[in-house]
């Protein structure tokens, strides 16, 4: 046992041309650790409200909306931001997200949304695309602060506790087939029709 663990040290220990295997080894390990922790830091920074609304065009549009919503401010203080409802919170689902994201700053560069009337000529396919995507994935982001086990049906009206019974504890619909424009007003859906 002792020859493996001294031939081992020597393999390590030896140089290959100027530095050795164990420390080219720990190099890379120390290198990986180092890019790991900027990379999660990247993405947590490009995960904040204050990125959303300073990149994508947002502010003087969409943010300004969610502002007058329930999901911003509520008599129980707690607030959804932009990456709550856009972003994917496991890491595989976030990254993939961020990934599909990236397309936007062509948006950012190009200008295509960069006004309120650009943004508005857009609204009806930024949209489109947003509810398709909770749509793909059972509006996971919706559930990520509303489960339907914790709803409580009595406390709901007559018409919201009948269609989430009949709906969404079926699994026939999902959050975002009744609850478009919760957070933003609707774009003009007229034109959705004369497109089909």
């Amino acid at each position: 046992m002792f020859s493996i663990i001294k031939r081992f040290w020597h393999v390590v220990a030896k140089p290959s041309v100027h530095y050795s295997l164990g420390f080219l080894t720990l190099g890379g390990f120390v290198a990986g650790i180092i890019f790991w922790g900027g990379f999660n830091t990247a993405l947590e920074v490009t995960n904040t409200e204050a990125f959303c609304i300073g990149c994508h065009e947002m502010e003087n549009t969409v943010y300004q909306e969610l502002k007058t919503t329930i999901h911003y401010t509520n008599r129980s203080g707690v607030r959804a931001t932009c990456p709550d409802c856009h972003v994917p919170h496991n890491w595989s689902s976030k990254v993939a997200r961020k990934i599909q994201a990236s397309k936007e700053v062509y948006g950012k560069i190009f200008g295509t949304i960069s006004t309120p009337e650009k943004f508005e000529n857009k609204r009806l396919e930024l949209a489109s695309h947003e509810w398709a995507r909770f749509k793909a994935n059972d509006s996971l982001e919706c559930r990520n602060c509303h489960s339907e086990e914790s709803m409580d049906f009595t406390r709901q009206s007559l018409r919201a506790s009948e269609q989430h019974s009949k709906y969404l504890v079926s699994g026939e619909k999902t959050c975002i087939d009744c609850h478009k424009g919760i957070a933003h007003r609707l774009p003009d859906l007229s034109l959705l029709k004369e497109d089909k």
